[in-house]
């Protein structure tokens, strides 16, 4: 959420933001949220004066009891009262009106990063480099449920019957590499200085609305019935959520933080053949990584960020190239984001598996995380990504490391947390 200031002062600025997101249905949105605050504010002087009249004549009563001119005090008195209720009107109206205003607000788009490229939808994103060669083997690869079924690893069928399509049980070898992924990620963001977190895995929606947009919401999250708690999609939420409404002095910045946790999402809308099996599912499991920092640390932190997931996947040996999202696949929350995609020899093409964003102050504007320094109070700036998310990663790591003899090689530093095997047979 942007700052209503900034609103007021730069419209033109804001609506072409808006028009570089390919959203010109909420361009009417700028003139609505100034007319509404000028508004508010027309009422908001309007109640200030009544309360500075108010003070002053308060004493005046005192002054004339005091002197005994009841009859004028009464009049005083009775001044005070009609007062008091077109008082009350106007705070009646002040909040109604910030109410309109904040529901608006919710909604526009924050301001992107100037070299944020502009683009309509994610075929327009940009690559920025590849890291490791990709290597398309001599061999067919089998889809990855296939793979997974040859070593009795998976078993979606029971999954249906049991929770429906979108759940699956993962067993034996594919479930322990499952999890010493996860354990190795937990390690390697503890090496780097991160405080690992284990979170609450459901959130309020006072929570839920100060991390994502309504339309994010809507697409992605569980609602616990009768309750006002929603199923994390992502630890990223309750994670920066742990500072709502908190004041740091900024010598405590920053706060990096990685966090384990399952995951839970909707997932709506048509999935092709490519997004079967584990590759879009409705739980899974994650390792994240969140900052809340200085906002002149943002930009360097960012960097930082991504560059984790990258070391990741290359020290596991396998390729991967980084994208810039254009302006028309950031949420609307975002300032900028880079999403990492492992190379997929089977596809002959990289996918998704984690994604990096910058949020400015925007979360920390609607959740209230300030920071205090020298020069007063400011809002901090808030940071994720994702450290690695299986078992879409594994569908990366299987095919990469599958040999011609439907063996899986594992990666010296995955060994440990896998007994000391070498290879799966």
């Amino acid at each position: 959420m942007i700052d209503i200031k900034f609103l007021r002062e730069n419209p033109d600025a804001v609506k072409e933001n808006i028009r570089k997101k390919f959203q010109d249905e909420k361009l009417p949105l700028v003139d609505e949220v100034i007319r509404l605050d000028e508004e508010s504010r027309k009422a908001q002087r309007e109640a200030d004066g009544l309360r500075a009249s108010r003070n002053k004549i308060s004493k005046e009563i005192g002054a004339l009891m005091g002197q005994g001119k009841k009859e004028e005090a009464m009049a005083k008195k009775a001044e005070v009262e009609a007062n008091a209720k077109r008082l009350a009107q106007l705070e009646e109206k002040e909040e109604e009106l910030q109410e309109k205003i904040l529901k608006i607000m919710m909604v526009i788009p924050n301001i992107i990063d100037p070299s944020v490229p502009i683009g309509k939808d994610d075929t327009q994103n940009v690559e920025i480099q590849r890291y490791g060669e990709p290597v398309v083997p001599d061999f067919e690869i089998p889809y990855h449920t296939q793979i997974m079924e040859s070593f009795h690893g998976i078993d979606l069928d029971s999954a249906r019957k049991v929770a429906g399509n979108g759940f699956y049980y993962l067993m034996g070898d594919i479930a322990r590499l499952h999890s010493a992924v996860i354990a190795y990620a937990r390690d390697f963001m503890i090496d780097r200085g991160f405080t690992y977190c284990v979170p609450p895995f459901m959130i309020r929606s006072n929570v839920v609305t100060g991390v994502m947009s309504f339309a994010e919401m809507d697409a992605m999250m569980y609602k616990i019935e009768g309750e006002d708690l929603y199923l994390i999609g992502t630890s990223e939420h309750s994670m920066i959520g742990k500072f709502i409404d908190t004041i740091i002095p900024e010598e405590e910045l920053p706060k990096t933080l990685t966090s384990y946790s399952p995951c839970f999402r909707k997932e709506k809308g048509a999935h092709g053949v490519e997004e079967r099996g584990v590759y879009r599912i409705h739980q899974f499991e994650k390792q994240e990584m969140i900052v809340v920092c200085n906002p002149k640390d943002s930009p360097m932190w960012f960097d930082r960020l991504w560059q984790n997931t990258v070391d990741l996947f290359r020290s596991m040996e396998i390729p991967v190239r980084t994208l810039e999202c254009c302006s028309g696949d950031l949420a609307d929350l975002k300032v900028k984001s880079i999403d990492v995609e492992a190379w997929s020899p089977r596809q002959k093409k990289y996918f998704e598996v984690g994604s990096c964003s910058n949020l400015g102050d925007a979360q920390a504007r609607r959740l209230k995380i300030r920071i205090s320094g020298e020069n007063g109070k400011y809002f901090a700036h808030t940071l994720n990504n994702t450290v690695v998310a299986p078992p879409r990663m594994l569908i990366a790591f299987l095919e990469n490391n599958l040999q011609a003899d439907g063996s899986v090689r594992i990666p010296e530093v995955l060994q440990p947390y896998m007994g000391g095997k070498k290879e799966l047979r």
